[in-house]
Formats: structure tokens, C-alpha cells, sequence
């Protein structure tokens, strides 16, 4: 998506919403404001007829001079507050008119027959009257007592269009949100960029880097908070692209190494002997090499193979029950001669006669085939190499230890990685693939469990590995 169509489809929406805002403020809006103002007069004009018939029309049935007063009264406040006020008797006959002061016409008796029909109303809409005059008035009904019983009723009225004039014009207040409105959008639009699609555009345009194979480019969004993260893990996601692509690097650069040393010796013996450089009462010693170098390629084979199984279909387990120090005396009986051979000591120590776990067999013994290789290997000639297992609770702890050259620290993290070999490693051993400890660390996490080292320089190294304790 281009930069321009999110900002257009964003803009879209914002001005939807003005427009439904607008909308809502004519009608909803109208309403609720026109609702207000008429209750508030209502209130106002309920408070002025309480008070107009306590204090002035108490007395009105005592004598006709109290009645004139009163007229009086009502006459001077209708036109101070300019209301029309009305009294109507219990039979539903007005009685007093301050339009038409003690002239009674029809208009007078009409307004009395509406007022009487909104005496017992409770709501503010029942109070507006519409019949009988030119415009909507808004009426108020309070009963007037006397001698404890009510005599007449107390109708004050006032035209709608009054209420609305005494407050602040809709329209005017329509006109100002529209005013703030327009600003309004316009930082919108603002805040809508520099937040949205700026972020977006930048994240796209990493992003584009990234499907070039650029993954060493500056990215960085520092808003808004869900963008960052996003940006962050697309940032992370570089990383490991970038370290996969140099692994992958690496990863050819190591097989075609270890491919072609033991090719170019097989392919040079072999034209040796052909023209003659060999003769043929030396042929049989370098036939051995030759198959010691065939060897090394179909072990090498086998390993790239089963890394890629386990990389493409997960490493597939046959768990079973048996004997784990068993297994180490036997794999040690293969290894007899090499001992023999650099003159090293192997000393077996087991917490019980018998320690049983539950694991692949298979799978087991080619990681102690690794590990006592790894051992041999880089052990000095005339030390020792020592094999240890305990038993603590759920768990077998196994020990494969050697006094020999020991590991870098710089590369103690390392080792579990494919091809990678130490300068001191190759240095001693060139023959070997650099993938047995990476096959090791593989096997030991299908089983759930761990594995460790720890190394010195010129003390030795010890691996330690679990496995599931069986009865």
C-alpha cells in the first residue's frame, strides 16, 4: 500500500466523521439543547407561580378589593416577565386574563380549556401549548388555596420563541464548533502523518530493504508504541536473517573445505600410483589411506544428512529402558585400541552396578561415541580420560571428562555450532567435520534434557548431559 492511499483512506474516514459529527450536532444535538433551555424556563416559571400565589392570591376569595389587587399584581408581573397569566376557576372558567385584564373572550376560554388539560402533566413536552395562539407557548399550572382546599388554579405561559432568545442561539453555537472543527482536522491530519503513515512508510521501506537481502541498514520508529514493537521485531527478524545468511555463508565455505581435502589426497594417490610415482610394493599402505579419507567423506555424509533430517522432520525417537553404564563399558571395548595407542587411562566410575534410564538407545550411544571421541581426540598422550555416572532422583547425571588441551573461553559458547571449530582444535586435529557436537547438542534436546561444558586452556574440558532416570 502506497504512502498517499493510506493518507487518502484516512483522511476519508476522518471527514466521515466530521460529516456524521455535523449531523449529529442539527439533530440530536438540536434537540437536547432545546430540551434544556424549556426545562429550565419550566422551572422558572413553576417558582414564579408558587411564589405569585403565596404571597398575592392567598386573599383573592376574601373580597372583590383583594381581587382588583390582585389583578393589579398579575398584570404588573405578566409584563415585567413577559408571561400571560390566567386564573381558572375548579369548573374550568377563567376567570382573570392579564391580556385581556377582566375582558374574558373566547381566545381566554379556549387557553383555559388547554391549561386545564395540563394541570396533572409531569413532563416538559405535555407543557407546550400549540392550539389557540399564533405561536407555541410553554404552561405552568399551580393550584391556589384557600381554606385548605384548592379554589382555582394559577396558569402562567410564556412564547417558546422567548426561551430561546434568552439563551445563547444554536446556531451560534453550530457556527463556533465549526470554527473548531476546521483546526481541529487540520492537526488531525497533522497527528494522522507524523504518527501513521510516516511510521508505516518508514517500516516499508526497511522492509523493502530486507526482501533486497539489506539487512545491515539503520531502522529505527520511535512512535507510536505498537509501531515501535512492530519495528523492533522486524528489526530482530533482520538479525537473524542476517546471522542465517552468514551461517549459510560459512556453511558452504566449511563442506566445500572438508570435501575437498580428503578429494584432492584420494585424487592425488590415485594418480600417483596410475603413473608410477607409487610402486606397487607401496600400494597397500596407501590403499589404507585411501580408505581412511573414503571413510572420513561418508562419515562426513551421514552427519550432513542427519543434521538436515533433523532441521526438515524433527529428530524422531525410539524411547526405551536399559542400562546406561552397560552401554558406556561397550563403547569403550571399541575404543581400545586408540588408547592403547596414545597411551591413555580410562577410568569408568558408576554410583550403582546398574543405572538404568529411559531414552533412545541409538541415539545415546552415538552421543557418547561423540563425546569420547571429542575426548580422545584432544587429550595428551599418557593422561587419562575419566566417565561418570550418578543418579539423583529423576535424573542421571553423565560425565565425560579429559586433561587435555581444554577450550578457549572465546569459543566455549561456540562449540555447538555446525563447522565451527577452535584455532587450537584445528590446529591438532584438522581431520575432524565440526559437526559431532553439533549432532550431540541436537539429540540431548529431543530428550528434553541439557547439556553443558566447561573448559580451561591447558587443564582439560568436561561434558556434563542428563538424561530421564527409569526403574
Amino acid at each position: 500500500m502506497k504512502r498517499s492511499s493510506v493518507l487518502v483512506k484516512y483522511s476519508l474516514i476522518l471527514i466521515g466523521l466530521m460529516i456524521l459529527m455535523m449531523v449529529l450536532l442539527n439533530t440530536v444535538g438540536l434537540k437536547f439543547t432545546e430540551k434544556k433551555l424549556v426545562e429550565a424556563k419550566a422551572q422558572e416559571l413553576y417558582t414564579e407561580a408558587n411564589d405569585l400565589t403565596t404571597n398575592y392570591l392567598s386573599e383573592y376569595f376574601m373580597s372583590t378589593a383583594a381581587q382588583a389587587q390582585a389583578f393589579n399584581t398579575l398584570s404588573v408581573v405578566a409584563d415585567m416577565t413577559d408571561t400571560r397569566i390566567m386564573l381558572i376557576n375548579m369548573n374550568g372558567l377563567v376567570i382573570a386574563d392579564t391580556t385581556t385584564v377582566r375582558r374574558i373572550n373566547a381566545t381566554s376560554v379556549a387557553l383555559g380549556a388547554a391549561c386545564q388539560d395540563l394541570m396533572e402533566s409531569k413532563t416538559t413536552e405535555d407543557l407546550v401549548i400549540t392550539k389557540y395562539v399564533p405561536e407555541k407557548m410553554l404552561c405552568v399550572s399551580v393550584p391556589i388555596i384557600y381554606n385548605y382546599n384548592t379554589a382555582a388554579h394559577l396558569c402562567v405561559m410564556t412564547p417558546m420563541s422567548s426561551i430561546y432568545a434568552t439563551g445563547v442561539y444554536y446556531s451560534d453555537f453550530v457556527n463556533i464548533c465549526y470554527l473548531i472543527f476546521i483546526p481541529f482536522l487540520i492537526g488531525a491530519f497533522v497527528l494522522l502523518y507524523f504518527y501513521s503513515v510516516y511510521p508505516v512508510a518508514k517500516l516499508t521501506k526497511q522492509t523493502k530493504g530486507y526482501i533486497e537481502n539489506n539487512f545491515r541498514g539503520e531502522f529505527k520508529v520511535s512512535y507510536p508504541k505498537e509501531l515501535e514493537e512492530l519495528g523492533g521485531s522486524i528489526r530482530y527478524m533482520g538479525d537473524k536473517l542476517n546471522n542465517s545468511d552468514e551461517i549459510q555463508r560459512k556453511f558452504l565455505s566449511n563442506v566445500s573445505h572438508d570435501f575437498r581435502s580428503p578429494l584432492t589426497s584420494i585424487r592425488g594417490y590415485l594418480e600417483a600410483m596410475k603413473d608410477g610415482t607409487i610402486g606397487v610394493e607401496q600400494q597397500e599402505k596407501y590403499f589404507d589411506i585411501l580408505l581412511y579419507e573414503t571413510d572420513r567423506l561418508t562419515k562426513l555424509t551421514s552427519n550432513l544428512l542427519q543434521l538436515n533430517n533433523i532441521d526438515d522432520n524433527g529428530l524422531m525417537l525410539n524411547m526405551t529402558v536399559f542400562d546406561i553404564n552397560k552401554m558406556i563399558r561397550q563403547i569403550a571395548l571399541t575404543f581400545e585400541g586408540t588408547f592403547k595407542k596414545k597411551k591413555l587411562v580410562l577410568n569408568l566410575v558408576f554410583s550403582q552396578k546398574e543405572t538404568f534410564v529411559e531414552a533412545d538407545e541409538g541415539r545415546i550411544q552415538q552421543v557418547i561415541y561423540n563425546l569420547l571421541d571429542n575426548a580422545i581426540k584432544f587429550s595428551n598422550s599418557d593422561s587419562s580420560i575419566k566417565i561418570t555416572t550418578e543418579d539423583k532422583g529423576n535424573k542421571v547425571y553423565i560425565t565425560v571428562k579429559d586433561y587435555g588441551m581444554g577450550i578457549p573461553r572465546e569459543s566455549i559458547n561456540r562449540i555447538w555450532e555446525r563447522f565451527y571449530k577452535s584455532d587450537a582444535s584445528r590446529g591438532r586435529d584438522k581431520k575432524g567435520s565440526g559437526l559431532g557436537l553439533s549432532i550431540v547438542k541436537e539429540i540431548i534436546k529431543a530428550h528434553d534434557q541439557n547439556i553443558s561444558v566447561a573448559s580451561t586452556v591447558g587443564v582439560g574440558t568436561e561434558f556434563i548431559f542428563t538424561l530421564k532416570s527409569a526403574e
